[in-house]
């Protein structure tokens, strides 16, 4: 698959607000963008660390992912997003390898990104995710 960096990390919590102010008061970051998948019933805020951003995912609803998975597990890291170029492709490759994958084909994420999810069940627990950039990866 080739990565070229870990693109994010993404935490589940259950007050966006609260957390927001944590990682800005304990570690000094800039929350630098707010954000509503509506299709996702989710609110992210993200944070850059480096080349690698934290994504703080709040539920805006019981029965979305994110909710299921609070009630579930609780708050916590929620999934690993790995940086890709022609995501398509990728996600063709990683099928080929065996690997069960939660999306066969790529949908917009946050920030604009191209995302696809693996399920945990062939990558040993982590919910992981391959996202592409598109304005960056067609310059």
């Amino acid at each position: 698959m080739n990565p070229s960096h870990i693109e994010h990390i993404g935490i589940a919590v259950k007050n966006l607000e609260e957390s927001i102010k944590f990682y800005e008061e304990v570690f000094g970051l800039e929350c630098y963008a707010i954000e509503e998948i509506k299709d996702q019933k989710v609110k992210t805020a993200f944070f850059k660390v480096g080349q690698t951003k934290i994504e703080l995912l709040e539920s805006t609803d019981t029965e979305g992912p994110i909710g299921k998975f609070l009630e579930k597990r609780g708050e916590g890291i929620h999934h690993i997003a790995f940086a890709v170029k022609d995501i398509e492709n990728k996600l063709q490759e990683i099928a080929e390898k065996g690997v069960r994958l939660i999306d066969q084909k790529s949908r917009k994420g946050a920030e604009g990104l191209d995302i696809a999810f693996l399920h945990p069940k062939s990558t040993f627990g982590v919910l992981t995710e391959i996202c592409e950039d598109k304005s960056v990866n067609s310059e």
